[in-house]
């Protein structure tokens, strides 16, 4: 008997550990997407090509934050400018660094209102891929519950009142995606 509860419990410790997870990912994406402010979050995933090793640009390279419209990275080593530059331009942001030899400069220009509209649709297909990805959690563990009870290993109570349980814990990650979905628009069209 008790056995079979810890099981369960598992079941939905790893089912919310995962969804967890999956909003951490979710923050990770929404953290690349440019609003109108300089962050070094920006261009955390560009990765430099550094002497045949594709490297991030933050292993490569100071970057930091002058002004609420400026990046500036200053690489450690001078022969990565170029790669750097290269690797930046080549992204998809749009973004032109402006080499003074010292220091890459990155001028955050001003989102435009169709381009904000863009990425609050970015923002909602990311939001849609962690709510499909949290529906496929759920329905893994709604699987497992159903081979317990098939197996006789739980009760069908014991089934009922766990599926209820996880469908919650969904319910739960699903609304904190749409909060962080309704946080980051706010962000975007926030001139």
């Amino acid at each position: 008997m008790e056995d079979k509860q810890v099981e369960l419990d598992a079941l939905k410790q790893d089912t919310r550990e995962r969804m967890e997870k999956t909003l951490t990912a979710l923050d990770r994406e929404f953290s690349k997407l440019r609003t109108g402010r300089a962050s070094t979050d920006l261009v955390d995933s560009i990765k430099v090509d550094y002497y045949g090793t594709v490297t991030p640009i933050n292993q490569l390279a100071t970057v930091s934050i002058p002004d609420s419209r400026t990046i500036s990275i200053q690489p450690w080593d001078r022969g990565a400018f170029s790669a750097i530059e290269k690797a930046i331009q080549k992204s998809d942001l749009g973004l032109n660094p402006v080499n003074d030899g010292k220091v890459l400069r990155i001028s955050i220009p001003p989102l435009t209102e169709e381009r904000r509209k863009e990425l609050v649709k970015v923002a909602k297909k990311y939001t849609e891929d962690a709510k499909v990805a949290m529906r496929n959690i759920r329905r893994e563990a709604n699987d497992a519950l159903k081979k317990a009870e098939k197996d006789k290993t739980i009760t069908e109570d014991d089934h009922r009142r766990c599926h209820d349980e996880i469908q919650k814990i969904t319910d739960s990650c699903v609304a904190k995606a749409d909060e962080k979905l309704a946080a980051k628009e706010k962000d975007i069209m926030q001139i």
